[in-house]
């Protein structure tokens, strides 16, 4: 499959399928994360650690890789900036990211390994969950124009998965056991007649049925990561960067182990805390990197470069 079949197989998922709404809010693509309530407020301090690298005003904001924009935490990204750019390869997102961004955007059909700026105009820059769809041979061209059209002084934000997370790995067994073990305590329960479901429990529930339990389908459009040496062998000595963590732990895990009424909330509290203690290490061996990808001014080459 050549690189232009690929890219065009990706825009008809999205247009088709990845984009469709299913309810005020949610997408079909919605299958791909954990959106039940007892996540919630784990995904939203996730989501927000976007935010606390990016220039808080500017000029202008890339959302390189849009989408709908289609959780509110992204749209607080922008909010210190004047314009916020939204571009993607569908057109069906960008026509969804319309309804909520609306006169503080424009709407860019655009491809991200081909981006079509000036370079340094952007005071932030971001690229959540888009460069897993970016064939290998584009996937550097990709990144190096997001350095391009960042300015000087400022840092962009991309978010990804990596292919085969160690951590993941190592937490796979565990992930079983749990699955297994709650299978057969719910199965005791219907036995012995299933006692009634606490009210708080009960929107998780209905998420529970409405989404895959276990790790999403993997069919649907092409998709090819990483894994940490990977994007390091070709980052280095190429754009400045470093590896923090985004997410640690996959939509599989949250899944399969987090459960409101086993403590869930406060294990992904836990969980959060570990990342922020450990975000560089977690950031290489959890599922969800946070690529920060820093530009530094010409003074600071200058000096670099006479030292």
């Amino acid at each position: 499959m050549n690189e232009e079949h690929i890219k065009q197989t990706v825009r008809e998922f999205y247009n088709r399928v990845g984009w469709q709404s299913i309810g005020e809010t949610l997408y079909q693509n919605a299958q791909y994360e954990d959106l039940r309530p007892v996540s919630q407020e784990y995904l939203h301090r996730c989501h927000m650690r976007v935010k606390r690298h990016l220039a808080q005003k500017g000029i202008y904001y890339l959302d390189a890789g849009s989408g709908p924009v289609q959780y509110p935490e992204y749209l607080t990204y922008s909010e210190g900036y004047r314009t916020r750019v939204c571009m993607d390869i569908s057109i069906v997102a960008l026509r969804e990211a319309r309804k909520r961004v609306g006169a503080h955007g424009f709407y860019v059909v655009g491809d991200i390994a081909h981006l079509p700026f000036e370079s340094e105009i952007f005071d932030g820059v971001s690229a959540l969950h888009t460069i897993h769809h970016v064939p290998l041979g584009e996937k550097l061209m990709a990144f190096e124009g997001l350095y391009r059209v960042l300015k000087p002084g400022q840092q962009m934000v991309v978010v990804d998965g990596w292919t085969r997370a160690p951590l993941m790995i190592g937490l796979a067994r565990f992930m079983n056991y749990i699955k297994r073990l709650r299978a057969w305590r719910d199965e005791r329960a219907n036995q012995a007649g299933a006692e009634d479901i606490e009210p708080e429990n009960l929107a998780d529930k209905a998420l529970e049925k409405a989404q895959p339990v276990g790790p999403p389908s993997p069919a649907g459009t092409f998709v090819e990561k990483f894994d940490a040496d990977g994007l390091i062998e070709l980052l280095s000595e190429k754009i400045p960067f470093e590896i923090l963590v985004w997410r640690s732990v996959s939509v599989a895990f949250l899944r399969s182990v987090i459960y409101p009424d086993w403590g869930g909330k406060f294990w992904l509290k836990i969980i959060f805390w570990l990342e922020e203690c450990f975000p560089r290490l977690l950031g290489r061996i959890g599922q969800y990197p946070l690529i920060l990808i820093s530009k530094p001014t010409e003074g600071a080459l200058k000096n670099a470069s006479e030292v």
